[in-house]
């Protein structure tokens, strides 16, 4: 993948650096960290307070070695260049509907950083707060997908960022907010496998975006049927149904809340293949179908 034939400018702020937990990678440990990690890393929700995690002084070492905060490493103008194309492809997508895009800010940082959705630690891995359209990435992150997430690549890094960026694309629209009524309104009926099942829908649709954006941008990056099978693999890798069975070694359908792995594969694919948004409706059809 050619990232580098992407243009810069997206709206990235560096906060590496700038004060958190020593070290990096995830700060909890073992498989059932792991677990707990993955399955609040792509929420859209306030995943720092969940497993905390407050301000620690400490030296700060990234990926690439010790950060400044503006200091634009690989890892830095990688991440800005596939936010910029990301919101390339949404601003013109909304244009083309009448309607106008505004781009979520993507904040680097290393060890722990403050969110308008709280604390936000390097044990949570990638989020979308909606309560200040932010993306929150700790590059060290990518360090856990090549051990343990399928694998890396870049394909697969962007897939991680392009979903993310996928859920700003939902609060635009107001899809998150109608969702979130919806599960309030199951579990005020008792009924969490139904609260779960917005939640699977809602990841699968951004899953769904992030193929569209990959579909969209292939021939400027170059991308090869190797890019196509490592976020493939990581797709698979995240699947509800895949982390169940390391963490707990069996399966529970009513408590998925991204989905399966063949589910995150094939709505990834769906978006891909057609390159058109209006195929990722993720809530009108069976979901489990696809």
């Amino acid at each position: 993948m050619d990232w580098q034939n992407l243009p810069g400018g997206g709206n990235v702020l560096d906060r590496r650096g700038g004060g958190g937990l020593p070290g990096g990678g995830l700060a909890v440990g073992g498989i059932g960290g792991l677990i707990l990690t993955l399955v609040l890393m792509f929420l859209g929700i306030d995943p720092g307070t969940v497993l905390g995690g407050g301000p620690t002084q400490g030296e700060q070492t990234g990926p690439q070695g010790t950060t400044t905060p503006g200091q634009q490493d690989e890892d830095y103008q990688f991440i800005d260049r596939i936010a910029r194309s990301n919101n390339d492809v949404w601003s013109s997508v909304f244009q083309q509907a009448g309607r106008t895009y505004t781009p979520p800010k993507t904040v680097l940082y290393s060890g722990t950083t403050q969110s308008g959705c709280g604390t936000a630690n390097s044990a949570v891995g990638p989020f979308y707060c909606p309560l200040d359209n932010g993306v929150y990435i700790d590059t060290s992150f990518f360090q856990t997908m090549d051990r343990r997430l399928g694998g890396g690549g870049d394909l697969a890094y962007s897939y991680v960022i392009a979903h993310e960026i996928g859920h700003h694309v939902q609060n635009e629209l107001g899809i998150a907010d109608q969702v979130e009524r919806k599960q309030r309104s199951a579990q005020a009926r008792g009924n969490e496998a139904e609260a779960n099942s917005y939640s699977v829908r809602l990841e699968l649709q951004a899953d769904c975006f992030a193929g569209v954006w990959a579909s969209r941008t292939r021939q400027q990056t170059n991308l090869t049927e190797q890019d196509l099978r490592q976020a493939v693999n990581t797709a698979a890798a995240i699947g509800d149904d895949n982390l169940q069975k390391q963490g707990q070694g069996y399966v529970v359908p009513d408590s998925f809340t991204h989905g399966s792995s063949q589910q995150r594969v094939n709505w990834f694919m769906r978006g891909f293949k057609s390159a058109d948004p209006n195929q990722c409706d993720s809530f009108t059809p069976a979901y489990n179908q696809l």
